[in-house]
């Protein structure tokens, strides 16, 4: 059975699924390495021993600190990054934070399409620890 929680916190809104949580970060914020701490605490609380894809769905306008993702690819059971977007300003951002980011890091127009790609990452990550 699918468990589904949300946290409404102060300048974003956070959406878990069973693969995948969904981050959607309010207009004006910026992300700095110490909100990492709170990802921290929700992955660990969610995702005990098992593989979790980070989808940043940027609907509003909001900057990160580049060096938020040097201790983001410190979580071990985070596998990606997924970063929604159509506006072309937040994908060039997206890709320039894409060299801070050690782990697979794509950009997709639609969250649905993100979440496809999360699907499959997490089933090749699957198939390599049958192996």
């Amino acid at each position: 059975m699918s468990m589904f929680h949300h946290y409404d916190l102060k300048g974003a809104k956070i959406f878990i699924f069973d693969e995948f949580l969904v981050n959607q970060i309010e207009e004006g914020v910026t992300v700095t390495p110490k909100d990492n701490a709170i990802l921290i605490e929700i992955i660990d609380k969610h995702f005990t021993n098992k593989p979790v894809i980070y989808i940043s769905n940027r609907h509003f306008s909001y900057s990160v600190d580049p060096l938020t993702y040097l201790a983001t690819s410190e979580i071990h059971n985070l596998l990606a990054i997924a970063i929604v977007s159509d506006k072309p300003v937040a994908r060039d951002n997206a890709l320039y934070e894409s060299n801070f980011y050690s782990r697979p890091f794509k950009i997709f127009d639609t969250l649905s399409l993100a979440m496809e790609w999360v699907h499959k990452v997490i089933l090749q990550e699957y198939d390599a620890y049958r192996k």
